[in-house]
Protein backbone atom coordinates (compact mmCIF):
# COMPACT_ATOMS: atom_id res chain seq x y z
CA UNK A 1 0.00 0.00 0.00
CA UNK A 2 1.01 3.51 -0.75
CA UNK A 3 2.35 6.18 1.93
CA UNK A 4 -0.54 8.20 1.26
CA UNK A 5 -3.21 5.75 0.47
CA UNK A 6 -1.76 4.90 4.23
CA UNK A 7 -2.28 8.14 5.20
CA UNK A 8 -5.96 8.38 3.91
CA UNK A 9 -7.47 4.87 5.32
CA UNK A 10 -8.80 6.27 8.20
CA UNK A 11 -10.54 9.54 5.89
CA UNK A 12 -11.96 6.86 3.64
CA UNK A 13 -13.10 4.22 6.08
CA UNK A 14 -15.12 6.99 7.77
CA UNK A 15 -16.40 8.39 4.23
CA UNK A 16 -17.27 4.81 3.27
CA UNK A 17 -19.23 4.17 6.12
CA UNK A 18 -20.91 7.36 6.71
CA UNK A 19 -22.02 7.37 3.24
CA UNK A 20 -23.66 3.70 3.73
CA UNK A 21 -25.08 5.27 6.71
CA UNK A 22 -26.96 7.95 4.87
CA UNK A 23 -27.66 5.44 1.87
CA UNK A 24 -30.02 3.90 4.87
CA UNK A 25 -31.30 7.38 6.59
CA UNK A 26 -32.34 8.53 3.34
CA UNK A 27 -34.27 5.64 2.00
CA UNK A 28 -36.57 5.84 5.32
CA UNK A 29 -37.19 9.02 4.80
CA UNK A 30 -37.94 9.11 0.76
CA UNK A 31 -40.54 6.07 1.80
CA UNK A 32 -41.59 8.40 4.75
CA UNK A 33 -42.11 11.61 2.24
CA UNK A 34 -44.25 8.69 -0.15
CA UNK A 35 -46.39 8.13 3.01
CA UNK A 36 -47.44 11.49 4.01
CA UNK A 37 -47.52 12.41 0.41
CA UNK A 38 -50.37 9.88 -0.05
CA UNK A 39 -51.88 10.22 3.22
CA UNK A 40 -52.29 13.92 2.32
CA UNK A 41 -51.88 14.58 -0.63
CA UNK A 42 -50.52 18.30 -0.23
CA UNK A 43 -47.43 19.41 -1.27
CA UNK A 44 -46.95 21.93 1.07
CA UNK A 45 -47.61 19.77 3.96
CA UNK A 46 -44.53 17.54 2.17
CA UNK A 47 -42.34 20.10 2.09
CA UNK A 48 -42.67 20.97 5.79
CA UNK A 49 -40.90 17.85 6.68
CA UNK A 50 -38.00 19.68 5.10
CA UNK A 51 -38.57 22.51 6.80
CA UNK A 52 -38.77 20.99 10.05
CA UNK A 53 -35.66 19.13 9.98
CA UNK A 54 -33.92 22.50 8.85
CA UNK A 55 -35.44 25.17 11.69
CA UNK A 56 -33.04 23.39 14.20
CA UNK A 57 -30.23 23.47 12.07
CA UNK A 58 -30.03 27.10 11.05
CA UNK A 59 -31.63 28.66 14.77
CA UNK A 60 -28.90 26.57 17.02
CA UNK A 61 -26.01 25.88 14.02
CA UNK A 62 -24.07 29.07 15.31
CA UNK A 63 -23.97 27.49 18.94
CA UNK A 64 -23.74 24.24 17.27
CA UNK A 65 -19.96 24.81 16.10
CA UNK A 66 -19.08 26.46 19.64
CA UNK A 67 -19.57 23.06 21.15
CA UNK A 68 -18.28 21.17 18.70
CA UNK A 69 -14.75 23.17 19.06
CA UNK A 70 -15.00 22.16 22.81
CA UNK A 71 -16.04 18.77 22.86
CA UNK A 72 -14.47 15.63 21.64
CA UNK A 73 -15.18 15.18 17.51
CA UNK A 74 -15.91 11.10 17.93
CA UNK A 75 -17.72 11.04 21.05
CA UNK A 76 -19.89 13.98 19.42
CA UNK A 77 -20.42 12.29 15.97
CA UNK A 78 -21.33 8.43 17.66
CA UNK A 79 -23.96 10.12 20.09
CA UNK A 80 -25.65 11.94 16.87
CA UNK A 81 -25.61 8.58 15.45
CA UNK A 82 -27.38 6.81 17.91
CA UNK A 83 -29.69 9.56 18.61
CA UNK A 84 -31.35 9.73 15.29
CA UNK A 85 -31.14 5.84 14.93
CA UNK A 86 -33.32 5.94 18.00
CA UNK A 87 -35.74 8.32 16.43
CA UNK A 88 -35.58 5.68 13.26
CA UNK A 89 -36.85 3.07 15.70
CA UNK A 90 -39.46 5.43 17.04
CA UNK A 91 -41.27 5.51 13.72
CA UNK A 92 -41.17 1.67 13.32
CA UNK A 93 -43.02 0.84 16.46
CA UNK A 94 -45.33 4.19 15.37
CA UNK A 95 -45.72 1.80 12.53
CA UNK A 96 -46.35 -1.32 13.53
CA UNK A 97 -48.80 0.41 16.28
CA UNK A 98 -50.80 2.13 13.72
CA UNK A 99 -50.20 5.00 15.70
CA UNK A 100 -47.94 7.36 12.92
CA UNK A 101 -49.53 11.04 11.88
CA UNK A 102 -47.86 13.81 10.48
CA UNK A 103 -46.97 15.24 13.77
CA UNK A 104 -44.92 12.53 14.84
CA UNK A 105 -42.68 12.62 11.96
CA UNK A 106 -42.32 17.11 11.53
CA UNK A 107 -41.19 16.15 15.36
CA UNK A 108 -38.81 13.35 14.36
CA UNK A 109 -37.70 15.32 11.79
CA UNK A 110 -36.92 18.83 14.29
CA UNK A 111 -35.08 15.90 16.25
CA UNK A 112 -32.64 14.30 13.50
CA UNK A 113 -32.38 18.07 12.52
CA UNK A 114 -30.88 19.23 15.76
CA UNK A 115 -28.56 16.16 15.81
CA UNK A 116 -27.40 16.79 12.34
CA UNK A 117 -26.89 20.67 13.91
CA UNK A 118 -23.89 19.00 16.17
CA UNK A 119 -22.76 16.45 14.31
CA UNK A 120 -21.90 18.26 10.67
CA UNK A 121 -19.33 20.74 11.91
CA UNK A 122 -17.51 17.55 13.95
CA UNK A 123 -17.95 15.97 11.15
CA UNK A 124 -15.86 18.89 9.15
CA UNK A 125 -13.63 19.13 11.70
CA UNK A 126 -13.03 15.25 11.96
CA UNK A 127 -12.41 15.42 8.27
CA UNK A 128 -10.12 18.17 8.05
CA UNK A 129 -7.88 16.33 10.99
CA UNK A 130 -7.86 13.20 8.88
CA UNK A 131 -7.48 14.45 5.66
CA UNK A 132 -3.19 15.75 4.28
CA UNK A 133 -3.94 19.24 2.76
CA UNK A 134 -2.92 18.02 -0.62
CA UNK A 135 -6.01 15.70 -0.90
CA UNK A 136 -8.55 17.88 0.02
CA UNK A 137 -10.22 18.83 -3.88
CA UNK A 138 -10.15 15.24 -4.36
CA UNK A 139 -11.21 14.02 -0.92
CA UNK A 140 -14.26 16.57 -1.66
CA UNK A 141 -14.70 14.93 -4.90
CA UNK A 142 -15.40 11.66 -3.05
CA UNK A 143 -17.68 12.99 -0.86
CA UNK A 144 -19.63 14.58 -3.62
CA UNK A 145 -18.99 11.08 -5.21
CA UNK A 146 -21.07 9.49 -2.35
CA UNK A 147 -23.73 11.95 -2.57
CA UNK A 148 -24.50 11.34 -5.88
CA UNK A 149 -24.69 7.34 -5.57
CA UNK A 150 -26.76 7.77 -2.90
CA UNK A 151 -29.32 9.92 -4.67
CA UNK A 152 -29.31 8.31 -7.58
CA UNK A 153 -29.85 4.57 -5.19
CA UNK A 154 -32.25 5.76 -2.45
CA UNK A 155 -35.60 6.21 -4.66
CA UNK A 156 -34.79 2.92 -6.23
CA UNK A 157 -34.09 0.57 -3.23
CA UNK A 158 -36.27 2.86 -1.12
CA UNK A 159 -39.42 1.68 -3.99
CA UNK A 160 -38.01 -1.58 -3.94
CA UNK A 161 -38.00 -2.40 -0.54
CA UNK A 162 -41.06 -0.99 0.29
CA UNK A 163 -42.76 -2.62 -2.20
CA UNK A 164 -41.23 -6.20 -1.17
CA UNK A 165 -40.84 -5.53 2.45
CA UNK A 166 -42.73 -2.74 3.33
CA UNK A 167 -41.90 0.43 5.12
CA UNK A 168 -40.46 -1.90 8.02
CA UNK A 169 -37.99 -3.53 5.46
CA UNK A 170 -36.85 -0.09 4.66
CA UNK A 171 -36.18 1.14 8.25
CA UNK A 172 -34.57 -2.38 9.44
CA UNK A 173 -32.13 -1.86 6.17
CA UNK A 174 -31.54 1.67 7.57
CA UNK A 175 -30.71 0.79 11.08
CA UNK A 176 -28.62 -2.30 9.73
CA UNK A 177 -26.29 0.35 7.86
CA UNK A 178 -26.42 2.34 10.84
CA UNK A 179 -25.02 -0.27 13.38
CA UNK A 180 -21.85 -0.41 10.56
CA UNK A 181 -21.27 2.86 10.57
CA UNK A 182 -21.19 2.94 14.19
CA UNK A 183 -19.29 0.33 15.27
CA UNK A 184 -16.80 1.43 12.84
CA UNK A 185 -16.24 4.71 13.77
CA UNK A 186 -16.08 3.60 17.51
CA UNK A 187 -13.56 1.33 17.11
CA UNK A 188 -11.67 1.54 14.10
CA UNK A 189 -11.32 5.35 13.18
CA UNK A 190 -8.86 7.36 15.74
CA UNK A 191 -9.83 10.93 15.40
CA UNK A 192 -6.93 12.68 16.63
CA UNK A 193 -8.21 14.72 19.93
CA UNK A 194 -7.07 18.54 20.20
CA UNK A 195 -5.90 20.04 23.22
CA UNK A 196 -7.56 23.28 22.57
CA UNK A 197 -10.90 20.73 23.16
CA UNK A 198 -9.52 19.94 27.01
CA UNK A 199 -8.63 23.76 26.97
CA UNK A 200 -11.03 25.99 25.84
CA UNK A 201 -12.07 28.69 28.43
CA UNK A 202 -14.64 30.85 26.51
CA UNK A 203 -18.17 31.22 27.30
CA UNK A 204 -20.94 29.74 24.70
CA UNK A 205 -21.40 33.21 23.69
CA UNK A 206 -17.94 34.23 22.85
CA UNK A 207 -17.12 31.18 21.09
CA UNK A 208 -19.63 31.74 18.54
CA UNK A 209 -18.94 35.15 18.35
CA UNK A 210 -15.41 34.44 17.25
CA UNK A 211 -16.88 32.70 14.31
CA UNK A 212 -18.66 34.77 13.39
CA UNK A 213 -16.32 37.97 14.13
CA UNK A 214 -13.53 35.46 12.23
CA UNK A 215 -16.45 35.50 9.26
CA UNK A 216 -17.46 39.27 9.23
CA UNK A 217 -13.43 39.87 8.70
CA UNK A 218 -13.18 37.77 5.80
CA UNK A 219 -15.29 38.83 3.00
CA UNK A 220 -14.37 36.27 0.40
CA UNK A 221 -16.16 33.70 2.48
CA UNK A 222 -19.00 35.83 3.58
CA UNK A 223 -19.65 36.74 -0.01
CA UNK A 224 -19.47 33.03 -1.69
CA UNK A 225 -21.58 31.98 1.88
CA UNK A 226 -23.84 34.61 1.07
CA UNK A 227 -24.13 33.48 -2.90
CA UNK A 228 -25.00 29.82 -1.90
CA UNK A 229 -27.69 31.61 0.30
CA UNK A 230 -29.42 32.97 -2.60
CA UNK A 231 -28.96 29.89 -4.87
CA UNK A 232 -30.46 27.39 -1.94
CA UNK A 233 -33.18 30.05 -1.96
CA UNK A 234 -33.97 29.54 -5.92
CA UNK A 235 -32.93 25.74 -5.44
CA UNK A 236 -35.34 24.44 -2.46
CA UNK A 237 -37.93 26.60 -3.79
CA UNK A 238 -37.04 24.21 -7.22
CA UNK A 239 -37.26 20.81 -4.81
CA UNK A 240 -40.87 21.85 -3.47
CA UNK A 241 -42.05 22.61 -7.34
CA UNK A 242 -40.92 19.39 -9.34
CA UNK A 243 -43.08 17.01 -7.99
CA UNK A 244 -45.70 19.40 -8.42
CA UNK A 245 -45.44 19.66 -12.10
CA UNK A 246 -43.94 16.40 -13.29
CA UNK A 247 -46.78 13.98 -11.93
CA UNK A 248 -49.30 16.25 -13.10
CA UNK A 249 -48.31 17.01 -16.40
CA UNK A 250 -50.14 14.48 -19.09
CA UNK A 251 -46.67 13.38 -20.12
CA UNK A 252 -45.23 12.78 -16.70
CA UNK A 253 -45.86 10.85 -13.39
CA UNK A 254 -44.63 8.82 -11.06
CA UNK A 255 -41.65 6.64 -13.29
CA UNK A 256 -41.31 10.21 -14.80
CA UNK A 257 -40.22 11.64 -11.91
CA UNK A 258 -38.24 9.00 -10.67
CA UNK A 259 -36.63 9.42 -14.00
CA UNK A 260 -35.64 13.32 -13.94
CA UNK A 261 -34.32 12.48 -10.09
CA UNK A 262 -32.28 9.40 -11.43
CA UNK A 263 -30.67 11.47 -14.12
CA UNK A 264 -29.95 14.28 -11.81
CA UNK A 265 -27.84 11.92 -9.60
CA UNK A 266 -26.15 10.13 -12.44
CA UNK A 267 -25.26 13.28 -13.65
CA UNK A 268 -24.21 14.94 -10.23
CA UNK A 269 -22.03 11.38 -10.37
CA UNK A 270 -20.10 12.33 -13.29
CA UNK A 271 -19.84 15.53 -11.57
CA UNK A 272 -18.04 13.99 -9.08
CA UNK A 273 -15.57 12.40 -11.08
CA UNK A 274 -14.50 15.50 -12.81
CA UNK A 275 -13.99 17.32 -9.55
CA UNK A 276 -11.82 14.20 -8.17
CA UNK A 277 -9.62 14.39 -11.42
CA UNK A 278 -9.78 17.92 -12.39
CA UNK A 279 -6.35 19.40 -11.78
CA UNK A 280 -6.45 22.64 -9.61
CA UNK A 281 -7.85 25.51 -11.53
CA UNK A 282 -6.17 28.83 -12.10
CA UNK A 283 -8.88 30.92 -10.10
CA UNK A 284 -11.28 28.59 -8.06
CA UNK A 285 -13.24 31.81 -7.34
CA UNK A 286 -13.97 32.38 -11.35
CA UNK A 287 -15.12 28.03 -11.89
CA UNK A 288 -17.83 28.92 -8.75
CA UNK A 289 -19.51 31.66 -10.99
CA UNK A 290 -19.31 30.24 -13.89
CA UNK A 291 -20.41 25.98 -12.40
CA UNK A 292 -23.32 28.33 -10.92
CA UNK A 293 -24.70 29.96 -13.72
CA UNK A 294 -24.71 27.40 -15.72
CA UNK A 295 -26.81 25.32 -13.71
CA UNK A 296 -29.14 28.44 -13.16
CA UNK A 297 -29.56 29.28 -16.74
CA UNK A 298 -30.20 26.27 -17.94
CA UNK A 299 -32.47 23.76 -16.09
CA UNK A 300 -35.20 25.68 -14.59
CA UNK A 301 -35.87 27.25 -17.78
CA UNK A 302 -35.92 23.83 -19.86
CA UNK A 303 -38.11 22.50 -17.25
CA UNK A 304 -40.45 25.58 -17.66
CA UNK A 305 -41.36 25.48 -21.12
CA UNK A 306 -40.42 21.62 -21.94
CA UNK A 307 -43.01 19.11 -22.18
CA UNK A 308 -41.97 16.06 -22.92
CA UNK A 309 -39.64 13.75 -20.11
CA UNK A 310 -36.50 13.78 -22.51
CA UNK A 311 -36.20 17.60 -21.80
CA UNK A 312 -37.27 17.27 -17.96
CA UNK A 313 -34.37 14.56 -18.26
CA UNK A 314 -31.79 16.53 -19.88
CA UNK A 315 -32.59 19.77 -17.86
CA UNK A 316 -31.70 17.40 -14.81
CA UNK A 317 -28.48 16.40 -15.92
CA UNK A 318 -27.55 20.17 -17.26
CA UNK A 319 -28.42 21.83 -13.75
CA UNK A 320 -26.51 19.43 -11.68
CA UNK A 321 -23.34 17.99 -13.93
CA UNK A 322 -21.37 20.93 -12.93
CA UNK A 323 -22.41 21.46 -9.01
CA UNK A 324 -20.30 18.53 -7.81
CA UNK A 325 -17.49 20.75 -8.69
CA UNK A 326 -18.71 24.18 -7.47
CA UNK A 327 -18.57 21.82 -4.26
CA UNK A 328 -14.77 20.56 -4.22
CA UNK A 329 -13.58 24.60 -5.18
CA UNK A 330 -15.66 25.80 -2.53
CA UNK A 331 -14.86 23.32 -0.53
CA UNK A 332 -11.08 23.80 -0.73
CA UNK A 333 -11.18 27.43 0.19
CA UNK A 334 -13.12 26.89 3.04
CA UNK A 335 -11.34 24.18 4.33
CA UNK A 336 -7.56 25.97 3.21
CA UNK A 337 -8.83 29.92 4.98
CA UNK A 338 -10.51 29.01 8.35
CA UNK A 339 -7.83 28.59 10.99
CA UNK A 340 -8.21 24.99 12.17
CA UNK A 341 -9.03 26.05 15.95
CA UNK A 342 -12.13 28.12 14.65
CA UNK A 343 -13.24 25.61 12.20
CA UNK A 344 -15.87 24.23 14.06
CA UNK A 345 -17.58 27.72 14.39
CA UNK A 346 -17.05 29.50 11.51
CA UNK A 347 -18.99 26.25 9.74
CA UNK A 348 -21.67 26.70 11.87
CA UNK A 349 -22.19 30.26 11.46
CA UNK A 350 -21.75 29.30 8.03
CA UNK A 351 -24.63 26.67 8.38
CA UNK A 352 -26.76 29.70 9.60
CA UNK A 353 -26.18 32.18 7.31
CA UNK A 354 -26.29 29.75 3.97
CA UNK A 355 -28.84 27.45 4.47
CA UNK A 356 -31.67 29.85 6.35
CA UNK A 357 -33.12 30.25 2.62
CA UNK A 358 -33.33 26.70 2.41
CA UNK A 359 -36.92 26.00 4.97
CA UNK A 360 -37.56 29.42 3.29
CA UNK A 361 -37.08 28.22 -0.15
CA UNK A 362 -39.92 24.93 -0.26
CA UNK A 363 -42.59 27.15 1.93
CA UNK A 364 -42.52 29.63 -0.60
CA UNK A 365 -42.24 27.19 -3.20
CA UNK A 366 -45.25 24.96 -1.79
CA UNK A 367 -47.09 28.14 -1.60
CA UNK A 368 -46.55 29.90 -4.90
CA UNK A 369 -47.78 26.26 -6.86
CA UNK A 370 -50.41 25.94 -4.23
CA UNK A 371 -51.75 29.32 -3.89
CA UNK A 372 -50.63 31.68 -6.55
CA UNK A 373 -49.37 30.02 -10.13
CA UNK A 374 -51.81 27.07 -10.53
CA UNK A 375 -54.71 29.30 -9.49
CA UNK A 376 -53.25 32.14 -12.15
CA UNK A 377 -52.95 29.66 -14.51
CA UNK A 378 -56.18 27.95 -14.24
CA UNK A 379 -57.84 31.73 -14.91
CA UNK A 380 -56.08 32.14 -18.38
CA UNK A 381 -57.87 31.24 -21.37
CA UNK A 382 -56.75 28.42 -23.62
CA UNK A 383 -55.32 30.94 -26.63
CA UNK A 384 -53.43 33.24 -23.92
CA UNK A 385 -49.99 33.54 -23.90
CA UNK A 386 -49.45 31.94 -20.61
CA UNK A 387 -50.87 29.07 -21.82
CA UNK A 388 -49.10 28.63 -25.00
CA UNK A 389 -45.69 29.61 -23.24
CA UNK A 390 -46.64 26.72 -20.14
CA UNK A 391 -49.31 24.32 -20.74
CA UNK A 392 -52.85 23.95 -20.07
CA UNK A 393 -54.07 22.50 -16.47
CA UNK A 394 -52.56 21.33 -13.33
CA UNK A 395 -48.97 21.56 -13.56
CA UNK A 396 -48.99 24.47 -16.22
CA UNK A 397 -48.78 26.87 -12.66
CA UNK A 398 -45.27 24.90 -11.30
CA UNK A 399 -44.12 25.16 -15.13
CA UNK A 400 -44.88 29.13 -14.41
CA UNK A 401 -42.81 28.97 -11.21
CA UNK A 402 -39.64 27.19 -12.91
CA UNK A 403 -39.86 30.33 -15.64
CA UNK A 404 -39.79 32.70 -12.70
CA UNK A 405 -37.20 30.79 -10.61
CA UNK A 406 -35.20 30.62 -13.50
CA UNK A 407 -34.54 34.33 -13.70
CA UNK A 408 -34.08 34.74 -10.29
CA UNK A 409 -31.43 32.10 -10.27
CA UNK A 410 -29.84 34.01 -13.09
CA UNK A 411 -29.99 37.72 -11.13
CA UNK A 412 -28.58 36.14 -8.30
CA UNK A 413 -25.46 34.56 -9.99
CA UNK A 414 -24.62 38.21 -11.92
CA UNK A 415 -24.80 40.26 -8.62
CA UNK A 416 -22.64 37.91 -6.88
CA UNK A 417 -20.35 36.93 -9.73
CA UNK A 418 -19.94 41.36 -10.26
CA UNK A 419 -18.72 41.41 -6.41
CA UNK A 420 -16.53 38.36 -6.45
CA UNK A 421 -14.77 39.30 -9.70
CA UNK A 422 -11.99 41.28 -7.54
CA UNK A 423 -11.20 38.24 -6.38
CA UNK A 424 -8.72 35.21 -7.26
CA UNK A 425 -7.79 32.07 -5.55
CA UNK A 426 -5.40 29.56 -6.35
CA UNK A 427 -3.54 26.82 -4.26
CA UNK A 428 0.11 28.58 -5.03
CA UNK A 429 -0.52 31.95 -4.39
CA UNK A 430 -3.77 31.65 -1.93
CA UNK A 431 -6.15 34.21 -2.21
CA UNK A 432 -5.65 37.37 -4.28
CA UNK A 433 -7.22 40.79 -4.95
CA UNK A 434 -7.59 42.71 -7.77
CA UNK A 435 -8.97 46.71 -7.61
Amino acid sequence: MKKEDRNLKPYLLLWGTQSLSTLGSGMTSYALVLWLYLQSGSALKTALLSICSYAPYIIMSIFAGALSDRWDKKRTMLVCDLTAALSTVAVFVLIRTDSLVPWHLYLINAVNGLMNTVQQPAGEVAATLLIPKEYYQKTSGLRSLSQSLNSILTPILATALFAFAGIEGVIAVDLATFAVAFFTLLFLIPIPARKAERTQKESLAESAAAGLRWLLGNRLILLLILFLAGINLVASAYEAALPAMILSKPAGGETVLGMVNTCAGIATLCGSLLATLFPSPKNRVRVICLTLFFSMSTENFMLAFGTRPFIWCTAAVLGWIFIPLMNANMDVIFRSTIPLELQGRVYSCRNTMQFFTIPLGYLLGGILVDYVCEPFMRRQAKDDLFVTLFGLGKGSGAALLFFLLGIAGVIVCIVFSMLLKKYRWNDQEQMTRHE
